[in-house]
């Protein structure tokens, strides 16, 4: 442990060259944002001169004759608080107790505040300094950095660095790591001679295996914190944490074990035992994490691929639903990600969404707000509080938006098929904002975004000249994915909505040979076992297998699920018969995965399929899963069928 003490002297004369060596020697050493020009070196009256009483006191005169001191103890010495240094005698007037000495320090709310604090103080341990300087840090670093690089020329904050700079192997572990915490997040300059040092002495300390779990993990949150972090001295501590006792982590320990993780085991397996045990240990505390940790967990276990570890990944995902309103935006976004990742959906997370989007908005983040979208898109939830709150914020904001957020705001919409109340002045604001920034959309984005348009029928009749002009096509094929089934599928579907959809169209037509042969429908395919269902149902309603075919492919790029076709009269024919065909009956058998999740609303593919069939000719009988599901056998599937498909017949001969 180290003591500083202030003692008041007579100043020294700053004309002689040692002092002129002095100080410039100070000016170097002290640390400064990267980027930043360095500060001029203290004022003579500001600071006089350094002051080398022995080989480990270093004392700091200042224009009000405050005087600073360092009295080296041994790493393990005990803790000892005193005004006179040199006899260790302990004074009322002189010494503060660490206790009290934090609970003032955390009531000063401005670095001002906190020197003139520090001033007062005849003596302070090492701890006392280094939480001080984690005080600054917290007062004057936000998301955007230092706030007033200023306080980097403060005389007794570079008294204190420059003590902690030549003191630092004389410091406790929890002096050093403290102070080596505060000034990464004053942004200092890691090649500074400072940090040079206390990350040097830090190093030797963990190569000496003489920290403990709570230093390992300060030390572990510093080096993540720089920009380049030393993975060696990583591994290190992570080797070191395997030694240790983890079912005595507490949370703020395993978090930081999580995050140390995600550096050093991203492409190895050698941790994964580590991991284990770390996952088994995590999953009974998960109660007690606070957001931010519940939040850093769920993004290492992304990260490092835990997908085995389905108990923790549950629990953390039900845990996150009570904290949606305090997660910050990064928080959220990170969570939103582990639902993705994991294939997880919680309702009651999606309750607490759609009380917290519609509030708060306007203050989120665009990036937060695509990620929520995504979220509901990936997982076909159709939140209208959400959507119309999402669809607001577009008109209102579009402006600051970026193409990729555009297109994220939008394509949701058409995906899950749904049209807020404001959709006219949605769809007025995306056209003003296309017509003054089409060309900065990146060709994949802006086919998405158009395609998700004609799925609810809103058709970007302005835009598509350019989408099927030879230029564009020939830039899409050029990227990354180029013209892959889905993009061709895209393709192929606008040119069939302005066939089919505006027959008034008259400008360039989508090429053959960028024509798909049929529309591949991953999301919305057949559900097997309701297939079956309506088959045999079908079979019992008409007889022979012959009046009926499955997965039938048509002319016109879509497939059928099940067909009828009928004569003139209405009876059924054959369905290898070609001639003397009337009518075609195409059966939409609807499972779950073609609507929205707990929702009756099919999803935008399918509602444009069967608007389409529909225009080609077909007579489209929805047959939804939510209709079939309680009918018990087959003949009541024959009944409901003949209702359904032939409702104005009395019945079929049996």
């Amino acid at each position: 442990m180290a003591l500083i003490s202030r003692k008041t002297f007579q100043f020294y004369s700053s004309s002689t060259p040692a002092s002129r060596s002095v100080l410039m020697t100070l000016s170097k050493r002290l640390s400064f944002i990267k980027g930043q020009q360095k500060p001029q070196c203290c004022s003579s009256v500001a600071m006089r001169m350094l002051c080398v009483k022995d080989k480990s006191q270093y004392m700091f005169c200042r224009k009000n004759h405050i005087q600073l001191r360092m009295q080296s103890l041994s790493v393990k010495e005990t803790v000892r608080l005193c005004g006179d240094t040199e006899n260790c005698t302990k004074s009322d007037n002189m010494w503060m107790d660490e206790q009290l000495f934090f609970k003032k320090l955390n009531n000063l709310c401005t670095s001002e505040e906190i020197f003139d604090f520090l001033s007062s103080l005849e003596v302070m341990s090492d701890t006392m300094a280094a939480g001080a300087l984690q005080r600054i840090s917290e007062v004057e670093v936000d998301d955007s950095g230092l706030k007033n690089p200023g306080v980097l020329e403060n005389e007794v904050f570079r008294a204190l660095c420059l003590q902690f700079e030549f003191e630092s192997s004389k410091l406790s572990n929890t002096g050093l790591l403290n102070a080596l915490q505060a000034l990464v997040m004053l942004r200092i300059d890691p090649q500074s001679t400072l940090m040079v040092s206390l990350l040097s002495e830090s190093e030797e300390r963990l190569g000496k295996a003489q920290l403990t779990v709570e230093n390992l993990c300060a030390l572990g949150e510093s080096l993540l914190e720089l920009k380049s972090p030393s993975c060696a001295m990583l591994e290190q501590i992570v080797n070191h944490m395997q030694e240790k006792d983890i079912e005595k982590w507490s949370p703020r320990e395993i978090v930081m074990v999580y995050k140390i993780l995600q550096v050093t085991a991203r492409e190895r397996k050698q941790y994964q035992n580590l991991l284990n045990r770390l996952n088994s240990v995590t999953l009974p505390t998960v109660s007690q994490l606070s957001p931010n940790f519940a939040s850093v967990i769920l993004n290492s276990l992304v990260v490092l691929c835990q997908t085995q570890a389905v108990a923790l990944v549950t629990a953390l995902c039900k845990h996150s639903a009570k904290h949606v309103p305090y997660f910050t935006d990064y928080e959220l976004v990170n969570v939103l990600d582990a639902f993705l990742y994991f294939g997880h959906r919680e309702q009651i997370f999606t309750e607490a969404l759609e009380m917290h989007v519609p509030q708060s908005i306007l203050a989120m983040h665009p990036q937060t707000v695509c990620k929520v979208m995504q979220y509901c898109c990936k997982k076909a939830i159709l939140s209208k509080p959400i959507f119309d709150a999402v669809a607001e914020s577009f008109i209102s904001s579009a402006d600051r938006l970026n193409t990729d957020q555009i297109a994220e705001y939008i394509i949701s919409f058409g995906t899950l098929n749904y049209l807020p109340p404001s959709a006219s002045s949605l769809f007025r604001r995306l056209e003003t904002v296309l017509h003054t920034r089409l060309s900065h959309f990146q060709p994949h984005t802006l086919v998405n975004l158009l395609h998700s348009c004609v799925l609810i029928q809103r058709y970007p009749l302005n835009f598509l000249p350019k989408i099927f002009s030879p230029y564009f096509l020939q830039k899409l094929q050029a990227q990354p994915p180029g013209l892959n089934g889905v993009v061709t599928s895209q393709l192929t579907q606008l040119f069939l909505t302005v066939t089919l959809e505006c027959p008034f169209y008259e400008g360039p037509k989508l090429l053959p040979k960028y024509q798909v042969k049929a529309f591949p429908m991953p999301h919305s395919s057949c559900d097997v076992h309701l297939l079956k269902r309506v088959k045999t149902g079908l079979l019992y309603l008409l007889k022979k297998r012959i009046y009926f075919a499955s997965e039938v492919s048509t002319p016109y790029f879509y497939a059928v699920d099940i067909e009828i076709k009928l004569d003139e009269e209405g009876f059924v024919l054959p369905v290898a018969q070609r001639e003397e065909v009337h009518k075609r009956i195409a059966l939409c058998v609807d499972g779950q995965n073609r609507f929205c999740a707990n929702s009756h609303n099919l999803l935008g593919e399918e509602a444009i399929k069967q608007r389409h069939l529909q225009l080609l000719g077909y007579e489209v009988v929805q047959i939804p899963y939510f209709e079939v599901e309680s009918l018990e056998n087959c003949r009541k599937m024959a009944e409901y069928l003949h209702k359904k498909i032939f409702p104005h017949t009395y019945g079929l001969s049996r």
